[in-house]
């Protein structure tokens, strides 16, 4: 494997900085050393600061003439050899949702922030929503899945950009970083650590792109310029990438390896955090912003002698399934807090045989501490 420590190319030190600052900061401190993107609220800071202090390290800028050609930069500059982002909304979100399946289906490496707002379509271009969890599931035809990731503070939006573009070289996969306007534009102190550990493209030369017999599917990527032979086609391909748009055998094969090259990992992708589950009774799984409620709430009430506990959801795609049919199998209540009408719900009451209860909240305000407190004291 390509693992890496390296030295923080940003001074390391403590920061007071916004979620969409700290997402331009973990860009660079992951050498991404592109970015393409269209200014959208509530991400334009990140855009803003990147376009400053990419000049300061050596990178590249780009603000294009909307989300599509944006992701469609970032796919280019990722096969000529760049660590490529873009960074956008709801709106701005659907509109690349071609662009991320060309992505799945070609195997190029690219991070996606998408700061949620209150929708659908424009919505409340300054409120906070959550709404596009499943599309970052579903979006794309084809059924494939992505890697999805939650944060839920502002040194987690640091850390997981560092992480989603680790996660997008090692799978050679687009990553889904889902934060959302409240956390955007939340100011919080950070830390930035001395050093970071960044995984570095695999290349072998002469090797197939497209396909290989490790047992992880993930074949090595070259990149233009670099003197192979390179077909780069989103219509199924071979191991070469010569198109075979009417060969059963070989799009078998090759949605197999996509499909599995993530769910086949999924335990190391998967990532969590539980809270007081060791003897609670009802149990809140939560992700994104609402869990700092939520964790205030399953205190505040544990105070009081309650047997509440909580999970986290660090990463949203893949599912947590086995931690959920775990817990599901041990509490009598998950009560699942949402800013849509129900999404992530629906996934854990295919895991869980207890009941499981959704309180869902869409009208551009994060879901308050008390107003969890409420919903659960009328399940003790």
């Amino acid at each position: 494997m390509a693992w890496k420590k390296m030295k923080s190319i940003v001074t390391p030190g403590d920061y007071y900085f916004s979620g969409d600052e700290a997402v331009a900061e973990g860009a660079i401190t992951a050498r991404c050393n592109y970015y393409a993107g269209y200014p959208i609220t509530p991400t334009t800071e990140t855009l803003e600061r990147i376009s400053v202090r990419f000049r300061e390290v050596g990178a590249v800028f780009m603000q294009m003439e909307d989300e599509i050609a944006s992701i469609a930069s970032c796919i280019g500059a990722s096969w000529a050899g760049a660590k490529a982002m873009t960074v956008t909304s709801g709106p701005g979100f659907s509109l690349m949702q071609e662009g991320i399946g060309h992505a799945i289906m070609t195997e190029t490496p690219v991070v996606i922030v998408n700061a949620q707002r209150a929708g659908p379509s424009t919505g409340q271009a300054t409120r906070v929503g959550g709404g596009d969890i499943m599309q970052a599931r579903w979006g794309t035809h084809g059924g494939i899945p992505t890697i999805t990731l939650s944060p839920w503070s502002v040194q987690e939006l640091y850390e997981q950009t560092i992480n989603a573009f680790n996660l997008a070289e090692r799978y050679r996969v687009p990553v889904l970083l889902m934060a959302e306007e409240s956390t955007a534009h939340l100011r919080e102190r950070m830390n930035i650590a001395e050093e970071v550990e960044l995984f570095e493209r695999e290349k072998k030369p002469g090797a197939a792109p497209f396909g290989t017999e490790e047992d992880d599917g993930v074949p090595p990527m070259p990149a233009f310029g670099e003197g192979e032979k390179l077909l780069v086609t989103a219509s199924t391909h071979d191991a070469y990438g010569v198109r075979k748009t009417a060969d059963s055998v070989t799009e078998g094969k090759l949605t197999a390896r996509l499909y599995n090259k993530i769910m086949n990992h999924r335990e190391e992708i998967i990532e969590y955090e539980d809270y007081y589950l060791d003897d609670a009774t009802i149990a809140v799984f939560c992700y994104g912003i609402v869990a700092r409620s939520s964790l205030f709430a399953v205190e505040k009430l544990r105070e009081e002698g309650n047997k509440v506990g909580m999970l986290r959801l660090r990463t949203a795609w893949p599912f947590a399934d086995r931690i959920t049919r775990d817990i599901g199998s041990k509490v009598k209540k998950i009560f699942v807090p949402e800013m849509n009408m129900g999404q992530v719900v629906g996934e854990i009451m295919k895991y869980a045989t207890c009941d499981v209860i959704p309180y869902n909240q869409m009208n551009g305000e994060v879901i308050y501490p008390n107003t969890i407190i409420e919903q659960l004291r009328r399940l003790l």
